[in-house]
């Protein structure tokens, strides 16, 4: 299998876990959302990009771009459908320096 391709990524998360306030941390399942799936969904869905225009902006295809938002949105999906902790972490990512794109 071939290497992942470094995802660019705007900035880190100010938070990396986010969870239901019924239940303690520590009685809750969890699912790992990685920085590009994160950022994926940041820019298709706040963003509004279209999907060819945020692959540009991560420096990855298309196709790529697609199954890693679809990967993030059924990620978000669990979580919230079965009261699960969503955190943020891990992926083969760097965050563009200022004035780089």
């Amino acid at each position: 299998m071939r290497p992942k391709k470094t995802r660019w990524i705007k900035c880190m998360p100010g938070e990396r876990c986010f969870k239901p306030i019924c239940k303690p941390l520590g009685k809750l399942k969890d699912v790992s959302l990685t920085l590009d799936e994160f950022e994926a969904v940041r820019l298709a869905d706040l963003d509004g990009l279209k999907q060819a225009d945020a692959a540009r902006k991560l420096k990855i295809s298309r196709p790529t771009f697609s199954r890693i938002v679809t990967s993030a949105r059924n990620k978000i999906a669990d979580g919230l459908v079965n009261i699960k902790a969503i955190r943020i972490e891990g992926g083969c990512c760097r965050v563009i320096k200022k004035g780089r794109r």
